[in-house]
């Protein structure tokens, strides 16, 4: 199960943990971002243009730009904070394949016009905390967004066939379905539809620690 919260969810800890020179930290992000990172290696080209969607702290994009160096790295986050924390992150563990981050609420439409083309785009725990409809938009931007030959990547919690698959998992579904019934687990088929519909191929989900998936598809090149 994950439990990363957000400005959408339920959970208001989200980041409460930080350093004085400004760097929030979220325990999720620091218990995944290992995995995480190995198998975006696996799937990312060599070099090009990466998009991270939602960044948060800025704790993944640090350990990403570090195991994909080839890769230009363009992390986002529409929270000025989290924006803040990302910049104080690249200052304590320098990159110089991680541009500034800007403001990108990816839940809204459009967005793919002026962020893309991108070879590689990234999402971690945003689709469970949102409603049926940013989720939609979210994904089909991503669609847009890709550049011919490109991979889109999303990691966080799913339904399988329509049901949770842990106690945990029913668990934490209902709590945020319990603040809003149109937020929740998204299905696996519902995404890779969606993508699909938007002429993109997906692959077979990959199993990630904590009953977490990685879906992953890819525009024709």
């Amino acid at each position: 199960m994950t439990e990363t919260p957000s400005k959408r969810g339920p959970d208001k800890t989200y980041a409460e943990g930080g350093f004085s020179d400004g760097r929030l930290s979220a325990p999720a992000a620091l218990r995944n971002r290992d995995d995480i990172a190995s198998a975006l290696a696996d799937l990312a080209p060599a070099t090009g243009r990466a998009l991270e969607i939602a960044s948060g702290t800025g704790e993944h994009v640090i350990r990403f730009a570090r195991a994909m160096p080839g890769l230009t790295w363009q992390p986002t986050d529409p929270a000025a904070d989290r924006r803040a924390s990302i910049v104080a992150w690249r200052a304590a563990e320098p990159s110089r394949n991680i541009l500034d981050p800007v403001d990108l609420d990816a839940c809204t439409t459009g967005w793919a016009a002026t962020h893309g083309p991108a070879d590689l785009i990234f999402l971690a725990n945003l689709l469970h905390l949102v409603t049926e409809a940013e989720a939609r938009a979210c994904l089909t931007e991503m669609a847009r967004a890709l550049a011919p030959g490109g991979c889109a990547a999303v990691y966080g919690p799913f339904l399988r066939d329509g049901q949770t698959t842990s106690d945990g998992d029913a668990a934490f579904d209902a709590r945020i379905r319990a603040e809003n019934p149109d937020r929740g687990y998204k299905d696996i088929a519902w995404v890779t539809d969606l993508w699909a519909g938007a002429n993109l191929t997906p692959a077979a989900p990959l199993a990630m620690p904590a009953n977490n998936l990685l879906l992953v598809a890819r525009k024709p090149g």
